[in-house]
């Protein structure tokens, strides 16, 4: 008993676990936000804004696709729309962009399910062992090409995938090689991106350098919640996760976090599709109770916040269409000077 209490004692200190160098990276959290790939090429300028909320982090995407039941998966086909920001040439000129104003880079290929079901990752399945194969082979293609443009580029933390937990529960050898192969190619950090609701569940955490959780974890089913509230609701999240990742010996990186500006955000911040009337005010006290709560954690390495769209020039379409609309981001609302202003003094 005694000599787990020191051990305890010395993981909350950041101390066991020495040898893994992402205990917290370079002595500071990751302060990041998740920047949406741009359908055409950009200028490094667009990652000023970033600059001037004090992140130093950024988040890569660069989406893949399948359809709902179907085990072939596509990636880099200007010819099927996907965007230039998707592609390995977009995506290490990005990296390469985002390196020359001085920001860090995660890397994290996203598989996007086309589906008029769910497109949740998570809940993907096939029924014959074919069809696994099938999906597997054309699927670590796509980790492993966009892992040797992590390595190449010099990519800081490579995310592996997202939000698979079907996948990982059926499919775990596929897991444990893919995690091997990469690791042949690519010679930074690693983690991957589970959900807040089975993180606990994957199996091969001791093979990577950070236990990455997509942190969008219920709070309160008010329609309008105050930070003290939402505080007091993160208690008991927070509890869980200090003991899993002590008992993991794993820092914890919130690979994505956020909160749309609307009522109820707080309740189910997963929901993509909110039809509730805005509230800026809400996303921001949401913002507020997470980095009051959970920012000084031994355990906790940093964030992204999901998500950041660049502008582009305001006379293309994507910059129309997307400009301070999307409920996500914090861009043009109340919740970029609370990020900037947390980032600068945390």
């Amino acid at each position: 008993m005694y000599k787990y209490l020191i051990i305890s004692t010395l993981w909350l200190f950041g101390f066991v676990g020495c040898q893994n160098k992402a205990v917290l990276y370079e002595g500071r959290k990751l302060k990041g936000v998740c920047f949406v790939a741009p359908p055409q090429k950009i200028d490094a300028e667009e990652f000023d804004p970033v600059k001037k909320i004090n992140a130093e982090w950024v988040a890569l995407t660069p989406y893949g696709f399948t359809r709902d039941g179907s085990p072939n998966f596509q990636y880099n086909k200007s010819s099927d729309g996907h965007w230039w920001g998707e592609s390995p040439k977009g995506t290490a000129e990005c990296v390469r962009m985002a390196h020359e104003k001085g920001l860090k880079v995660m890397l994290k290929p996203h598989a996007w399910i086309q589906s008029f079901k769910s497109s949740y990752t998570g809940d993907m399945n096939f029924e014959t062992d074919a069809e696994w194969q099938i999906f597997e082979k054309s699927y670590g293609e796509y980790l492993l090409d966009f892992a040797k443009v992590a390595d190449s580029t010099h990519v800081e933390i490579y995310c592996i995938a997202t939000e698979f937990k079907n996948f990982v529960a059926k499919r775990p050898e596929f897991w444990h090689k893919i995690i091997r192969d990469i690791k042949k190619v690519y010679h930074g950090q690693l983690t991957y991106a589970e959900n807040w609701d089975c993180y606990e569940k994957v199996p091969f955490w001791d093979e990577l350098d950070f236990i990455g959780i997509d942190g969008y974890f219920p709070l309160s089913e008010e329609k309008s919640p105050n930070a003290e509230i939402l505080k007091k609701a993160w208690k008991k999240h927070k509890s869980e996760i200090e003991n899993f990742s002590r008992e993991v010996q794993k820092p914890v990186l919130f690979t994505e976090m956020g909160y749309q500006s609307t009522d109820f955000t707080t309740h189910k911040p997963w929901e993509s599709y909110s039809k509730h009337p805005d509230n800026d005010s809400l996303q921001a006290e949401a913002y507020k109770a997470f980095f009051d709560s959970i920012w000084q954690e031994k355990w906790f390495a940093g964030c992204f916040v999901w998500k950041w769209f660049p502008m582009m020039k305001r006379d293309n379409d994507f910059g129309k269409k997307h400009e301070f609309r999307d409920k996500y981001t914090p861009q043009g609302k109340i919740g970029e000077a609370v990020l900037q202003s947390y980032f600068q003094k945390l």
